[in-house]
């Protein structure tokens, strides 16, 4: 396979440009840690990115960031935390869950656009995308956005490159909003809830005006393959319920006071503070239960957004039908199922439930030849992807990007 590492955004206009001359299509890798997320593509040439790694401007002040998108995300992450700053959306790494090596580019943070468990308070990376500079299909650089939250000029085509998979255009740099990291953090613990009054739990805390950050349950049976931090809630062998409530040290403490008494009703509720706290949930945000060199690393792993009050019972019936485990988080609204291996990934039974539910599921982790049959991303309804199509082509016509990453069936 032919890699052609780019040193800068001229780089990258040619190689497209060439792309195009020749009809070869690209696929787009920084660090490659989620090249196992989508169909497999045709193609045997590589553009890599890793090399546009600058750090053009960071203004702690102003709370923005300018960086090249082959940036690794752990030491942009480094960076900011010196300043006592955080990416609030809280990004996942890949990594673990899908056995691959690296944690990932900037770029790919927001090719993928997959937010962690403070989603629910802070929103998705592309809520928190300020700017970007790319290469389209047609090998056009063209930017959009600013440096500036209210910078309405224009399309919003940060929106649209959020999330994109790299198929409609090469990020090159992005400017990023960051945030103060709290100064403090505290978790409130419930253990031994079925899903159903678990998914209750979580819909009170949220709605309370106590300012709950985040909301996580993981059944009993998730810890068997735990680890680390998630050891110490498995002791008891139940399930656990997670509030986090984060801020100044004296507003945390009284708000998990508050709240420890709003939840009173469904049990007595433990209390982990700072550091520990932060372990469980980067833990969640990653989900290790189900990571690749753990118990369940052969099963293959649907991520699944629905609304947040359907979670508990889409959830149960999922595990209960197939065998499998789930997570929950924000709140019930995202589940993640690890289900036991079959040639299909039971995917009609998951798709059938959580269409039913009015949410959508993409098959995170897979085997190439089980993605190879499957679409692995929510089918769309005809006239929603007759759109997406529109959209796509008006970016990259000759389908030169990534091309079938998320698409099933003959590329055109």
């Amino acid at each position: 396979m032919d890699t052609l590492k780019v040193r800068d955004a001229k780089d990258v206009e040619e190689v497209v440009r060439a792309a195009i001359a020749n009809d070869q299509p690209l696929e787009i890798v920084g660090h490659g840690s989620k090249r196992l997320i989508g169909q497999p593509m045709a193609t045997n040439a590589v553009l890599d990115l890793s090399a546009l790694n600058a750090v053009y401007s960071y203004e702690p002040n102003e709370l923005i960031i300018t960086v090249e998108a082959g940036a690794p995300l752990a030491d942009v992450k480094s960076l900011i935390d010196a300043k006592s700053q955080q990416f609030a959306f809280d990004p996942m790494d890949t990594a673990p869950l899908l056995g691959t090596r690296g944690g990932g580019t900037i770029g790919g943070m927001i090719g993928a656009g997959l937010a962690g468990s403070r989603r629910v308070k802070a929103g998705g990376a592309r809520d928190h995308l300020l700017g970007a500079h790319a290469v389209s299909g047609f090998g056009d650089s063209f930017k959009t956005g600013g440096k500036v939250v209210k910078n309405v000029t224009g399309y919003d085509l940060c929106k649209l490159l959020t999330g994109s998979w790299g198929t409609l255009a090469v990020i090159t740099e992005v400017t990023l909003k960051v945030m103060p990291r709290p100064e403090s953090e505290r978790t409130l613990v419930l253990r031994g809830l079925d899903d159903v009054t678990a998914n209750r739990v979580m819909t009170a805390a949220l709605g309370s005006p106590f300012d709950v950050s985040s909301a996580a349950h993981l059944p009993s049976s998730v810890f068997r393959p735990a680890g680390g931090a998630l050891a110490a809630l498995a002791s008891q062998g139940q399930s656990v319920t997670l509030l986090r409530l984060e801020g100044i040290e004296a507003s945390a403490a009284s708000r998990a006071a508050s709240l420890t008494k709003l939840v009173a009703g469904f049990g007595a509720a433990e209390l982990i503070e700072d550091a520990v706290s932060t372990e469980i949930w980067n833990a969640i945000r990653d989900v290790l239960p189900f990571a690749a060199d753990g118990a369940l690393g052969a099963w293959p792993v649907w991520r699944i957004v629905c609304p947040p009050a359907s979670g508990g019972a889409l959830g149960q019936t999922l595990a209960r039908e197939t065998g499998g485990d789930v997570i929950y988080d924000w709140g019930g609204g995202l589940i993640w199922a690890a289900l036991p291996p079959k040639p299909d990934a039971q995917a009609a039974t998951v798709r059938s439930r959580v269409e039913a539910a009015g949410g959508h599921a993409t098959l995170i982790r897979a085997a190439e030849e089980v993605r190879r049959h499957l679409d692995v991303f929510q089918p769309q309804a005809s006239g929603l992807a007759a759109l997406a199509e529109r959209v796509r082509q008006s970016f990259d016509p000759k389908n030169i990007l990534n091309r079938g990453r998320m698409a099933r069936g003959p590329a055109t």
